[in-house]
């Protein structure tokens, strides 16, 4: 029998249209109810596409964490996270994104995981996160994973008002 774990590996340069397809067909999935379909189909990807090459093409001290997580070899999600100057909050988990299919398979654990470990390589202790007021999926998944509510601010995605919510854990 094959075994399904779920490997995790540091991005490289290469890898940025993997991540961006990854962010996506998360956001399409997740975001489907909360922002509009246009926005997801038509503009989302070349926005996604051309971050990911911009960010990735800096150097890796310039960068913050991103990591790949693997099934059978098969890209299912990603995590990016980086320092944010005096931050009271610690470490931004900026993306965590696991596709639909792969959702329950233990992905988005192992890699918060990795991103706590990570933090604290860097001496800090917390670690935040913003999740939209209308993912409840999300909101259930971290909260079961020990983070803590911590706040809202309003903003914008394109031009649909959005709330936020910040959650922060202890590394």
């Amino acid at each position: 029998m094959a075994e399904n774990r779920i490997l995790l590996r540091l991005a490289v340069p290469d890898d940025a249209l993997i991540v961006a397809r990854l962010h996506t067909q998360s956001w399409q999935a997740a975001y489907c109810d909360i922002l509009p379909t246009t926005y997801l189909l038509e503009k989302v990807p070349a926005e996604h596409a051309s971050h990911w090459k911009n960010y990735m093409a800096r150097p890796a001290k310039a960068r913050g964490l991103v990591m790949l997580a693997e099934r059978e070899g098969t890209p299912v999600g990603f995590a990016s996270a980086e320092n944010v100057d005096d931050s009271p909050h610690g470490i931004l988990l900026d993306c965590l994104h696991v596709l639909a299919d792969y959702q329950g398979c233990g992905a988005g654990k192992l890699m918060i995981g990795a991103v706590r470990a990570w933090t604290r390589e860097r001496n800090q202790r917390l670690m935040h996160l913003y999740v939209l007021e209308d993912n409840v999926r999300a909101i259930v998944f971290y909260e079961r994973n020990g983070w803590r509510f911590a706040g809202t601010k309003s903003s914008y995605i394109d031009a649909t008002p959005v709330i936020d919510r910040r959650y922060i854990i202890d590394a």
